[in-house]
């Protein structure tokens, strides 16, 4: 997946993980359930989230939707695995997305990054193989 895990180094008490935009992340040592914030950050990533920040305002993906599309990764690789979790990622969907639905483009993004990083886990696992 060419992503590097760096030492967490922020202040902010609230923040249980970062992802940067050189494919950076880190999960605090003190998260509450690290393997769901590790697969938020790698979401955030996969998803092209941090690549975000150098494009124009218009281009960008609101933040609603960016946290909802990264915790809604964390949640099916989480169910898929069989690791707790889940109904913390379903209130954080909740709160980010405001009753809101899905779209139909965020729902194929979130399958795909879940199943990438799914796939990455894997021992010989091809990320371009198909199921």
């Amino acid at each position: 997946m060419n992503v590097q895990r760096i030492e967490f180094e922020n202040l902010d008490g609230n923040a249980q993980g970062y992802a940067r935009r050189d494919r950076k992340i880190a999960v605090s040592p003190i998260a509450a359930l690290p393997h769901k914030t590790l697969f938020h950050e790698l979401a955030h990533v996969v998803l092209g989230h941090c690549a975000e920040q150098d494009l124009s305002d218009f281009e960008n993906t609101p933040r609603e939707l960016r946290e909802v599309e990264a915790e809604a990764v964390a949640l099916l690789c989480c169910e898929s695995l069989g690791l707790p979790g889940a109904e913390f990622s379903r209130g954080y969907i909740q709160h980010w997305n405001q009753g809101k639905g899905v779209n139909e483009r965020s729902a194929q993004r979130i399958f795909r990054a879940a199943d990438q990083i799914l796939r990455a886990g894997r021992p010989n696992a091809n990320p371009t193989d198909a199921p």
